[in-house]
């Protein structure tokens, strides 16, 4: 079983960046594709970014392209999520998630869940 643990949020203005991190344990974190997932208050949990097993490929939603940036570091266990130009509809929880499929867009695909980091962007 895969344990997740994202860290790296925090808050930040308007424009800024931030790089969050996702560590695994247990299996080696090459045997799934990993995603990031967001979920603002009083809103559904959204797909944000999937990247393949090797890292070879990846895929963001149409609303952080060009903006956001997955990837990963097997020999670390562990993908990132770089995050340019945030705006205030950026805040959110941010979970990262394993699975079986790489680029699959809806939660219930990912078998294995972080507990999120929490990323607030003032205006």
């Amino acid at each position: 079983q895969v344990q997740l643990v994202e860290s790296g949020g925090g808050l930040v203005q308007a424009g800024g960046s931030l790089r969050l991190s996702c560590a695994a344990s247990g299996p080696p974190s090459a045997r799934y594709a990993m995603g990031w997932f967001r979920q603002a208050p009083g809103k559904e949990r959204e797909f944000v970014a999937a990247i393949s097993r090797s890292g070879s490929s990846s895929t963001c939603a149409d609303n952080v392209e060009g903006r956001f940036t997955i990837s990963r570091d097997n020999g670390k266990n562990t993908v990132y999520l770089q995050m340019n130009s945030l705006k205030p509809e950026d805040t959110a929880v941010y979970y990262c998630a394993a699975g079986q499929k790489y680029s699959v867009t809806y939660p219930s695909a990912y078998d294995y869940w972080g507990q999120g980091t929490q990323v607030t962007v003032s205006s």
